[in-house]
């Protein structure tokens, strides 16, 4: 009986490798990847259409920008690849070097490497490309926080409450970026970072008085903030401009006020693509970047727009399963912190396009125009594919594990 039972495991455990051992593509999570191919097919769309009849931008050539785009999506897209077909222990080696690269990044923009764009030295040109090292802040603190969270929970061995010193050793990782990014200073980038570091926290299992007293901390350093003067006297017009849009019309006020015409205009299915009377005449500014949203309104109308939101929907809430299912903490809270910022950033860009949001200058993930933004969005999915067949594998193995037992309380 024993032989017997040591075939039939033998047997199980050829079964699951076999099943393990197919190939990668196989087994990758396609709510997610369907969907955010989705996104970055409708936003080359919308990049092109918003492009396409600015000279001003494309030189003449009304394809420009939807080239370089393109080719932005395919780096964004290898980065994507390698990032969930490397092993998961390599992913947590490499988290400190992700967030330190962050932190190099956004010293150098304070630097005189820095660049000023719209008002915020936000920025880093190399060889005629922009880079904003922001958006690749975002991905380490994540992923510096994950770890060092995930490392400290391994060490207690019990999911109990975190410890009000590894709160604060996490606002400390979090504190550094957040403090470069507020001396650009980039408000939009520093919001959504604020919300995921919270984000995080919480499902980490941060005592209560923490998390409340971080959203207080943080209501009360913006009231600071305006009181002394550190915002800067544009950024103070345009939360001006949000509260009462007929401020400022030509100023402040324009881009909120020609984003809701724009949007307006689209009705329920749009006055077509390439034919968006708003966005064919140039009146949204920064309309491939940070008003991509409002082409679709205004282009594809409610159908096309509801779509949007809809596949941002899909992928969130498939992100949080992939998330809860995680077998380690890493990975668990590396998804919830994606998680959070895919999540705020997505309803900051398209609420300051509806205009129930401040103008902050954020992209919409996966859809504007924009290297950095993509591949750290992509680098994002990479990491969330990577926790998912982590997951898989993990769940193959489990299989094994309690066919054994079974065969052997037989036996």
């Amino acid at each position: 009986m024993a032989m017997t039972a040591t075939v039939a495991t033998s047997r199980t455990a050829r079964r699951v490798h076999a099943t393990e051992d197919r190939s990668t593509w196989r087994r990758i999570d396609w709510v997610v990847t369907l969907s955010t191919l989705a996104l970055l097919v409708v936003g080359s769309l919308l990049v092109w259409s918003a492009t396409a009849e600015n000279e001003a931008l494309t030189g003449g050539d009304s394809s420009a920008y939807l080239n370089k785009h393109l080719v932005n999506i395919a780096i964004g897209l290898t980065l994507a690849v390698v990032i969930a077909a490397t092993d998961h222990r390599w992913v947590r080696i490499w988290a400190p070097a992700v967030y330190l690269c962050g932190i190099v990044g956004l010293a150098l923009v304070l630097s005189p490497v820095g660049a000023v764009i719209n008002g915020s030295r936000s920025w880093i040109l190399v060889g005629g490309m922009s880079i904003q090292p922001a958006e690749f802040a975002k991905l380490g603190a994540v992923a510096g926080m994950a770890l060092l969270l995930a490392e400290r929970a391994e060490a207690r061995r019990a999911r109990s409450a975190l410890r009000s010193w590894e709160v604060v050793a996490a606002l400390g990782i979090a504190a550094i970026p957040a403090a470069l990014i507020m001396a650009q200073p980039d408000l939009g980038t520093m919001l959504v970072l604020s919300v995921t570091v919270l984000g995080l926290l919480s499902v980490a299992g941060a005592p209560k008085v923490w998390l409340v007293g971080l959203v207080g901390g943080a209501v009360a350093v913006a009231a600071l903030a305006i009181q002394f003067g550190v915002l800067k006297g544009y950024q103070l017009l345009r939360f001006q401009a949000f509260l009462d849009p007929s401020l400022d019309p030509r100023g402040a006020g324009y881009n909120t006020t020609q984003a809701r015409i724009a949007i307006g205009n689209g009705g329920i299915f749009g006055q077509g693509l390439f034919d968006g009377s708003q966005t064919q005449a140039g009146f949204v500014p920064e309309q491939h970047t940070d008003f991509v949203f409002t082409v679709a309104g205004e282009e594809l109308g409610l159908v096309g727009a509801g779509a949007i939101i809809a596949l941002f929907l899909a992928l969130l809430w498939r992100a949080v399963q992939i998330a809860a299912r995680s077998d380690d903490m890493f990975g668990r809270l590396a998804g919830a912190g994606v998680v959070c910022w895919f999540g705020f950033q997505a309803f900051q860009n398209m609420g300051m396009c509806l205009g129930i949001m401040p103008v902050t200058g954020v992209p919409l993930p996966l859809v504007s125009y924009g290297g950095t933004s993509m591949f750290a969005s992509l680098m994002a999915i990479g990491l969330l594919l990577n926790i998912h067949l982590r997951s898989e594998r993990s769940l193959g193995l489990g299989i094994i594990l309690r066919d054994r037992a079974a065969r052997s309380r037989r036996f």
